[in-house]
Parts: structure tokens; C-alpha cells; sequence
């Protein structure tokens, strides 16, 4: 609905915005325009003198006429009334010849009354046809000149006068009519009536009483406008149900035997697509019709209804001229791009088969494939663009030029980190630092490698968190990867202990493995190990150090170590020293073996029990 108001607000606009243009031209301000015309006239017709003629028809019947071009003016003031006029133009320029015969319309309203092709003094047709279009264009806004009082004077110049009271309009010469294969006063005669008809015409059409009428058609119009825009709503609607209702019922679908080709949604899409394009060709017909329309019953407007096409169709052609003319190249672009595609599908099987392990090269490894044939592809494409630039419509053009700079330096300003992490991510690739399903620790980040991107890594800790690293920083910071060497020889895991001097060493080693033992997911061979790494103040530092073949459970298997090394130590009650030593308690600081599981802890097989 809010649409609805806002097309109908639209069209109230413009007819209110006609309207109003038309009562501020039709206000009559006779005598000020008269002076204001005068005024300007005389300006610009006083340096054209073959074209002005005399002021009045009631002054000496002595106009200057343009006996002498106007590279000699000095001769004009000697030349006498009685002495036979020199033609205007003697020997006219290479210039004055070529646009002589171009002919120029004078024209009121947009519409052409008559041409003008004669060049005269230096001044040109083109000059000659505009001074003329104002100056009728400035009698027919003066509804005090009547047009019955345009009339034809002759003088001695020989010249024709056409003029509007004391108002002159256009002077025509010998060349003129000549021009016209004419005599002078012939058509003299024939430009007054077409001067008349058209200042008759301009005026009806300026008229209230036209432009009331006017403004009632655009009302009719905009209303039937609404009126064919809710029906033509209303029918797509119901169209569109219609194809939902068939399509959902039907269940058509295009198919060979089992196979099915076209599925019954894309049909239906394929229905609902084109019944939206009927409705958006129709909607613009009315639109374009309805401007139409609205322009051509306004004088100020009418010009550009028959315009309104040629904006559209004009260049449409000009592209289309464009296009077949540039049909050889488009031809070899398409074969470049057809050797293009194929190259590169090509390619892409290539490194597909190298991915899978079916070709084999030593020293190339399987997952090289995908990362190889990325590099393979932009060179391919590369090369493609360099052959096939030429050929692009419009690569000469220097538009084309400065915006393939403009793109390359706003390219490489904005894809300085993004170009440096693809290579670093080609670099990670290549060095195979690590594999997706490891166990790393980037910089602070420790977690598995959920996905390797050229730009980006994935990881997932062990929180459950995904932590996205770019690759540069990747290349820049140390990584650790504990999942590399723990499929063949396996990962140590080490932990510590502090154990008094009190207590031998031979039964604090051997306590340390007897809970390694207990541990699940550690590797009998090797070997589990006991190191003492220092020996402080007041006890012995030890480091068991045990193997495992699964790095993703590092987490698990630590803290399962950590429970059977309390429980080893308390069973044989030897006290663990950490986390540091001040004096010797009268107790040792162990828990006897009755209490190992005191409230609310439970004994494992009472767990199974309850399970």
C-alpha cells in the first residue's frame, strides 16, 4: 500500500508541478516583455546590420544595407541611396562555401517553420537561423503584436524585410532565394505565412483555456494509469497462483526413463521467471506510454514526447552498430575462451588424479595437487587475458585504459595482506608444515587443524573454540606439531614430581612407572622412562616421561597419568613434595588408601554398578 500512495503522490506532483508552469507562462506582462525584447534585439542585431534592416517602416525607407562585407566598413559611409548595392558576400571563404549549403531550421516550440542555408557577411547559417528563431520566438510570446501585422518591405539592397510591426524578423537576400530556387518576394511571401501560422499556433497552445484542457487529460491519464497498474497487479497475482497451484499438483518434470533432466521446481521457476518479465515489459509499456502522453499535452513539454523514443532507440542502435562491427573480434575471444575453458578443465582433471594418487611423481606429493593447479589455473587465465586484450571492444579507448589503472592501483593498495597471506599460504602448503586433523600449537594457540586455506587456517582447541589464524602470521611464528612424528615413533609425554631425600630414588622411579603402567593410551614400546632433572634444596626433582601414538587425546591422557601417579605415591605412602618444601610435618602428607574414595566419590565398580 505504502507503494501504491507513493506512485499516486508521484503523479499528483507532476500534474500539480504542469500546472503551475503553466499559469507562470501564461501571465501576460506586455509591456515589460516589449521593452525587455526591444532591448535585447537591438544588442544583438546592431553588429548585423544584413540582418536587422530599418527600426521602423516609418523612417526614411533608408536602411544600411550590407552593401560591403564586414571586413570593409570604411566603404559604407560614400556609397550614396541611388548607387547599386555591392552583393554581401563577394568572394566568400573556402569556410563560408562549405557551410553555405548546410541548411539550419528556425524553429518555435521545437517545431521547424522554415530553413536557412545562405551565409552572409562572415555570419554564418546556423547564426543567422538561431537570431532568427528569438526574434520570432520574442513576437510570438508578445500578445500585443498581432500576427496579421507581419508584413514584407522591399528595399534597394537588394533586401526583404519580413517584420512584425516595428519588430524585424528575418532579412532575405538574393542568395536566399536562390538557395530556394525562388524569387525574392516569393518566398518572402511564402515565410510570412509560415511565420503566422506558427506564432498562431505557439499562442493557441499557450493559452489558458489549452492548458486547463491539458492538465484535465494528464488527470484522465494518471487515473487510468492507476487503474491498468492495480489490474495488471491483480493479474500477475493470480497468474502466479495459478502456476503454484498446477506446478505443486502436477508435478511435471522432464526426464529420460529413470533419469531425471529437469526437475519440476526449475520448471516452475522457470513459469513464475517469465511471467515476472511479461508483467516488467508491460509495466514500462504503460509507463513510457503514460510520459509520453503527459509531455505531448503540455507546449513546453511536447518537444520531448517525440524524443522520449529516440533516447531510449538511439543508443540501443549506436551499441548495436558497435557490436557488429566488432563481430571478427568477438569471435576470436569466444575461441579463446572456448581453448581457455578446456585448458583449464583439463588441468583440473590433471591435478585431480595426482590428488587421488593415480599419477605419481617422486618428490611431488598427493596434496600438492589442489595447490598446484590453483597456480596453474591464474597462469593459464593469465596468459588467455594477455592474448585476447587486444581484442576487447573499446581496449584502445583511453576510458578503458584509465580504468584498468585506476583498478590495478586500487588492486594492489587494497590487497597488500591478502596477497601476502596466499603466499604465505602457498608457502605453508608446499613446506607441509602441517595437515588438516593434526594436533599444533601456533604462537599461544593450541588446537587441530579443522581446515587450510591459502589465506587462512582453521583450528579447533581443545574448548571446543575455533581460533582462525592467517597464514602470514603462521609463517612468522613458531609452530609445533604433535601429531608429525606420533604416528611412527610416537609423542612423549613428560610430567614432574618433587619427592624428598628421605625416600629412595630406586622406589620413586619405580612408583612413577608403575603408574604409567595404570595409564591408558600410552605406548608399551617404547618404553616409558624416569629422569631426575635437578636436585634442589629439599627434594629430588623426577620427570616420567611416557609415549603415546594419539596426540588428539594429550589432554585425557595427562590427567589420567596425573591420578595413578597420587594413587601409586599414597598406596606406598611416599609424600609428594610439590609444590614446595618448608619443614617436615609430624604426619606425612599422604591419604590412606581407606579414603580414597570418601564422599561423594565411589569406587569404579559401584560406577558400573550404577551404570
Amino acid at each position: 500500500m505504502a507503494k501504491r500512495a507513493c506512485i499516486v503522490m508521484g503523479y499528483f506532483l507532476l500534474l500539480a508541478g504542469h500546472v503551475l508552469l503553466a499559469f507562470a507562462q501564461t501571465e501576460s506582462e506586455p509591456a515589460k516583455l516589449k521593452e525587455s525584447k526591444l532591448f535585447d534585439f537591438q544588442e544583438s542585431a546592431s553588429p548585423k546590420l544584413q540582418e536587422s534592416g530599418p527600426a521602423s517602416p516609418r523612417e526614411t525607407m533608408r536602411p544600411k544595407p550590407p552593401e560591403t562585407p564586414v571586413s570593409t566598413p570604411q566603404s559604407a559611409p560614400s556609397q550614396s541611396r541611388q548607387s547599386t548595392p555591392a552583393k554581401p558576400e563577394a568572394s566568400p571563404s573556402p569556410k563560408a562555401q562549405e557551410s553555405g549549403s548546410a541548411a539550419y531550421p528556425v524553429t518555435l516550440n521545437g517545431r521547424t517553420i522554415f530553413s536557412i542555408k545562405g551565409e552572409v557577411a562572415g555570419y554564418s547559417a546556423r547564426e543567422r537561423a538561431k537570431a532568427v528563431s528569438d526574434r520570432v520566438e520574442a513576437v510570438a510570446e508578445d500578445y500585443a503584436i498581432p500576427t496579421d501585422s507581419i508584413s514584407t518591405s522591399d528595399y534597394k539592397g537588394p533586401i526583404t524585410l519580413i517584420q512584425a510591426q516595428d519588430k524585424p524578423l528575418v532579412t532575405l537576400l538574393d542568395e536566399d532565394a536562390k538557395a530556394e530556387k525562388l524569387s525574392r518576394q516569393q518566398l518572402a511571401k511564402e515565410y510570412t505565412q509560415k511565420l503566422r501560422s506558427a506564432i498562431e499556433q505557439y499562442r493557441e497552445e499557450h493559452s489558458r483555456k489549452r492548458i486547463l484542457i491539458s492538465t484535465l487529460y494528464l488527470l484522465i491519464a494518471t487515473l487510468v494509469l492507476i487503474a491498468l497498474l492495480y489490474v495488471l497487479n491483480r493479474v500477475y497475482r493470480i497468474c502466479d497462483a495459478k502456476i503454484q497451484s498446477w506446478a505443486d499438483s502436477k508435478k511435471v518434470s522432464i526426464h529420460i526413463q529413470s533419469l531425471e533432466l529437469v526437475r519440476a521446481e526449475r520448471i516452475k521457476t522457470t513459469f513464475i521467471g517469465a511471467s515476472k518479465v511479461v508483467r516488467f515489459a508491460v509495466l514500462v509499456i504503460l509507463l513510457y506510454t503514460y510520459v509520453h502522453l503527459g509531455l505531448s499535452f503540455f507546449p513546453w513539454t511536447s518537444p520531448f514526447a517525440g524524443q522520449l523514443l529516440g533516447y531510449v532507440l538511439v543508443p540501443l542502435s549506436a551499441m548495436a552498430r558497435g557490436t557488429l562491427a566488432q563481430i571478427p573480434n568477438l569471435v576470436i575471444l569466444a575461441i579463446i575462451v572456448v581453448i581457455t575453458y578446456y585448458a583449464v578443465k583439463l588441468t583440473g582433471l590433471f591435478f585431480k588424479e595426482i590428488e587421488k594418487g593415480t599419477i605419481s611423481f617422486k618428490g611431488f606429493y598427493p596434496e600438492w595437487g589442489q595447490p598446484t593447479y590453483r597456480i596453474v589455473r591464474i597462469l593459464i587465465i593469465a596468459f588467455a587475458a594477455v592474448i585476447a586484450f587486444p581484442y576487447v571492444p573499446g581496449s584502445e579507448s583511453p576510458a578503458f585504459k584509465g580504468i584498468s589503472i585506476f583498478i590495478g592501483v586500487l588492486f594492489s593498495l587494497g590487497s597488500t595482506s591478502a596477497i601476502a597471506n596466499i603466499l604465505a599460504g602457498y608457502i605453508l602448503t608446499y613446506r607441509r608444515i602441517f595437515k588438516v586433523g593434526d594436533r599444533v600449537k601456533i604462537a599461544d594457540f593450541t588446537g587441530d587443524v579443522l581446515d587450510t586455506r591459502l589465506q587462512v587456517v582453521h583450528l579447533r582447541t581443545i574448548k571446543n573454540e575455533e581460533i582462525i589464524v592467517p597464514s602470514s602470521m603462521i609463517v612468522n611464528s613458531h609452530v609445533i606439531n604433535y601429531s608429525s612424528l606420533a604416528r611412527k615413533q610416537g609423542l612423549i609425554l613428560h610430567t614432574s614430581v618433587t619427592i624428598g631425600y628421605d625416600t629412595p630414588w630406586r622406589q620413586v622411579e619405580a612408583l612413577l612407572l608403575l603408574a604409567a603402567e595404570r595409564t591408558q593410551g600410552i605406548m608399551r614400546e617404547p618404553p616409558p622412562f624416569v629422569l631426575q632433572t635437578s636436585l634442589d634444596d629439599f627434594y629430588v626433582a623426577y620427570e616420567l616421561n611416557v609415549y603415546t601414538d594419539d596426540p588428539l587425546r594429550m589432554v585425557e591422557t595427562y590427567a589420567d597419568l596425573h591420578r595413578n601417579i597420587q594413587d601409586a605415591f599414597n598406596e606406598y605412602g611416599v609424600q609428594i613434595m610439590s609444590p614446595s618444601y618448608r619443614f617436615d610435618p609430624d604426619r606425612p602428607k599422604i591419604v590412606p588408601k581407606e579414603q580414597w574414595y570418601a564422599a561423594p566419590a565411589r569406587p569404579p565398580d559401584e560406577e558400573e554398578k550404577k551404570r
